[in-house]
């Protein structure tokens, strides 16, 4: 038995994948969640073989998900399931630790031997993603490629795309406001931008946000 946890903020689509794979008698979903901070702790209260994660969720990404359970939960395998497909979300999934990149739009059966394959070792990946992996190769590593991302980043990134002032945001967190600026002053180097519209417009793109 494959056991496995839906990892999406939209209940709707958790229930529907859910369905899914349980059609399956050799699967069976243990836990599901809404956000990376559920997604730790039902994955670590039910040690899962493979965790589906959608890139974006709310408060922290799907990729900063992926960081954290490699660290933490090296044992349970990612695979990404989501509708995004811009090669540098691709390229940061694969660096922060998934074993393989799905879309949305994959047939139920490719789906659950996609799960199959990555539980034997196999990196199941999107054949449109797999083009994008081949060209890195060939041409070699790109400018624009993210760095890693902290929680707090990525936390300060959410409050500015909300439109929140660096002292709103150091109220939020409990941080100095020079404390803050910092961290933005090192968000617009990651993110290559000179500015916050810029900022959140990259990360964004990215699947950041």
């Amino acid at each position: 038995m494959i056991r496995v946890v839906v990892v999406d903020d939209h209940e709707i689509v958790r229930q529907g994948i859910s369905a899914i794979l349980e059609s399956d008698a050799e699967i069976q979903v243990v836990g599901e969640a809404k956000d990376g901070a559920e997604a730790l702790r039902v994955v670590r209260d039910t040690q899962p073989d493979v965790a589906l994660v959608d890139v974006r969720l709310p408060e922290s990404s799907g990729i900063e998900l992926c960081y954290r359970m490699q660290r933490e939960v090296p044992q349970t395998q990612v695979l990404i399931l989501t509708s995004y497909l811009d090669s540098n979300v691709v390229r940061e999934c694969i660096r922060a630790g998934a074993r393989g990149y799905v879309l949305k739009d994959v047939a139920s059966t490719d789906l659950r031997r996609s799960i199959r394959e990555l539980v034997r070792g196999e990196s199941p990946v999107d054949p449109r993603a797999a083009r994008m992996m081949l060209h890195w190769l060939q041409e070699g590593p790109e400018a624009d490629t993210p760095d890693h991302f902290t929680l707090r980043e990525i936390e300060i990134l959410r409050l500015v795309a909300e439109g929140l002032t660096n002292r709103e945001v150091a109220e939020r967190l409990c941080l100095s406001e020079n404390t803050v600026k910092t961290y933005i002053q090192g968000l617009y180097q990651k993110l290559e931008v000179h500015n916050r519209i810029e900022a959140v417009m990259r990360a964004t793109k990215w699947g950041l946000l």
